[in-house]
């Protein structure tokens, strides 16, 4: 199946307006981290440190920066603080890998019958209100989307992806409040073969108050899905809200722990300055960020480029 949502200049345009607030804070502290100083010394280093894990980096992915940079100074004896912004670029580019990035991309696979998403994350992070947007961007590039309301424990989470659906032209599945959430997936599944479809996305509750008790329906639904579609799901998106930081970085450690996550979706990160935290969670978990909401648009859910992100960061 063909990529959609291809990075042009408006999506550029509209990820530099998200990350402007990660952008300022991130350098007018760039700026107090280097005053004075023409060379980077220890006391630049510290300061630095200081600035990456304020920017919601994460004290692991800051010190292997820190270390990386260390090394280029024993390497080359001489690093004017002129250059910092170019060598920090280089080296969150560097833990981003660009490249393979860039080369695996980000297209849904062309496989026989639907290709299953199952949605996870806790309540209020944007999680029916990315399934909805990536409903309207899989319908809008000719694909035909089945959603299933398997998040049954808030009556308010159901109803949310029936106004999506409607919005978005698309068949929601759904059982009402209180229903059995892997029942829901099951003849969401079931329909989805029935009518041909080329995707299907899974809602799930978001709670983590008991992760014995998440494990076990996560893999209740996963187990359920398998009766019908023996590889479902083929994905498994973790949305995280970005605007939360270190507490989305945390949320990602106990839901990787919980289920196989395969892929991350960041909303939130144009109202806040923590924009940094994608750099610590790619770093962190080695789970690529496949999309980044930067606005309340459909269109502001966007396909998150590496690339683009590192280049609307540091330019």
């Amino acid at each position: 199946m063909a990529l959609f949502g291809l990075f042009n200049k408006d999506k550029k345009e509209r990820l530099d307006k998200g990350l402007e607030l990660t952008k300022e804070s991130v350098f007018s502290k760039l700026s107090r981290a280097v005053a004075g100083k023409s060379t980077v010394d220890d006391e630049v280093l510290d300061n630095l440190e200081e600035v990456l894990v304020s920017s919601d980096v994460g004290v692991e992915t800051t010190l292997k920066i820190i270390k990386n940079i260390e090394a280029r100074i024993a390497k080359d004896k001489y690093l004017g603080t002129s250059e910092l912004n170019s060598i920090l670029k280089a080296e969150v580019a560097e833990l981003l890998d660009l490249k393979k990035e860039q080369q695996k991309g980000y297209s849904i696979p062309s496989i026989e019958g639907p290709y299953v998403i199952m949605v996870v994350g806790v309540n209020g992070v944007g999680k029916t209100t990315t399934i909805g947007k990536l409903a309207s961007q899989f319908k809008a590039d000719g694909k035909k989307v089945i959603l299933g309301a398997a998040d049954t424990f808030r009556a308010a989470a159901v109803d949310q992806l029936k106004i999506w659906g409607k919005r978005a032209d698309v068949t929601v599945i759904e059982k009402g409040m209180n229903a059995d959430p892997a029942s829901v997936a099951y003849d969401t599944l079931k329909s989805a073969l029935a009518q041909n479809a080329d995707i299907v996305l899974i809602d799930t509750a978001g709670r983590l108050h008991n992760k014995v008790n998440l494990m076990n329906e996560l893999t209740k639904i996963k187990a359920v899905m398998q009766k019908v579609i023996p590889d479902a799901p083929h994905e498994v998106l973790l949305v995280l809200d970005g605007s939360t930081g270190q507490n989305a970085i945390e949320q990602a450690r106990q839901f990787t722990k919980a289920t196989d996550v395969s892929s991350l979706a960041l909303t939130k990160i144009d109202g806040t300055a923590k924009g940094g935290v994608v750099i610590g969670i790619v770093d962190q978990f080695q789970i690529p960020v496949k999309y980044i909401g930067v606005g309340e648009g459909i269109e502001d859910l966007q396909l998150f480029n590496a690339h683009e992100f590192v280049d609307s960061l540091f330019n």
